[in-house]
């Protein structure tokens, strides 16, 4: 097991008497890429203004590579770094003023460290260009170049792929798993889930202020029930033999978000979820009964369809 580097435990927040954030508590360990995840309102960004102490929590502790950021701020922060919401730069300087210019509110940032931080995001070609004439993904870039400016063990991102194409968040994702895999602990607020589960190691989703699950996205996502599509020669025969077993569940066209290019290839499908290990016993018993399998296609959810149906239909929008 890798040490935490950052630890939060039964973190509180009231503000005007009503409960924000309630009792929420995760780690994340060096070198993983951990993501936090929830719709608006849920306490995503008060979350994370907690951690890097722009707000005092009601109750609860964070620490930052074993530093107490209410009584060791200064020690604990000095690990951390952090863009909330968009990066901060002044268009009209250049990429490299503008590292200068957070260097000099830093201790022991030298000329060095801001070429090597350059070259680490992959704007070294264009550091001595004014920001203004960088793209949306540059821009997000140099912000991070700020953040590691103090070479950090902890960066955090709020909604970091926020305006990108798609070409500009591949970009990010390959970069971002370079730094992790060069030892930096990365934790990432995102409402794009899809990004999530190609990207992090770990998830912890959040809704109305409690994280109501936590763990490797392979392994929420194992925990789910799988879909399962059947494409077969007697749809109406097979569709009531699979209902006789009582175990499987039929879904209907507008409640399901399966990729329509996987159901195209598919004529008269018939979607359904249940367990995986019923698959095999049903298609003997189709075949029993004289109903041809043409295909029985297990699916994965997506995370997105875990976090829809452990928030109760909750948007990310």
């Amino acid at each position: 097991m890798k040490e935490a580097v950052l630890a939060v435990h039964r973190l509180h927040k009231k503000i005007r008497g009503k409960t924000i954030i309630e009792d929420v508590s995760f780690e994340i360990r060096e070198g993983e890429i951990f993501g936090f995840l929830g719709p608006n309102g849920s306490g995503k960004t008060t979350t994370i203004r907690m951690l890097v102490g722009l707000i005092k929590p009601t109750s609860g502790t964070v620490r930052i590579c074993g530093h107490d950021i209410a009584g060791h701020a200064e020690q604990a922060l000095s690990h951390v770094g952090c863009i909330v919401e968009n990066p901060e730069v002044y268009t009209y300087l250049t990429g490299w003023d503008n590292l200068l210019f957070s260097a000099r509110m830093l201790d022991n940032v030298t000329e060095e460290r801001i070429r090597e931080v350059a070259r680490i995001v992959q704007l070294d070609d264009r550091i001595h260009h004014k920001v203004k004439t960088y793209s949306l993904g540059m821009r997000q870039r140099l912000g991070i170049a700020q953040a590691l400016l103090g070479q950090p063990q902890l960066l955090i991102l709020d909604e970091p792929t926020n305006g990108l194409d798609p070409k500009g968040i591949k970009e990010l994702r390959e970069f971002i798993r370079q730094l992790a895999a060069d030892g930096l602990s990365v934790m990432i607020s995102s409402h794009l889930l899809s990004e999530i589960q190609l990207l992090c190691d770990r998830v912890a989703i959040i809704s109305e202020g409690v994280v109501i699950a936590e763990g490797s996205v392979e392994d929420l996502v194992e925990k789910a029930e799988s879909y399962v599509v059947w494409q077969l020669e007697k749809p109406e025969a097979g569709r009531k033999l699979l209902e006789e077993t009582g175990q499987v569940h039929f879904v209907s066209d507008h409640e399901h978000r399966l990729d329509e290019a996987i159901l195209a290839s598919l004529p008269g499908a018939i979607v359904t979820v249940m367990s995986k290990e019923l698959i095999a016993p049903m298609i003997e018993t189709l075949v029993q009964h004289q109903v041809g399998v043409l295909a029985a296609l297990p699916i994965a959810p997506t995370l997105e369809e875990l976090f829809l149906s452990m928030t109760g239909g909750e948007t990310l929008a």
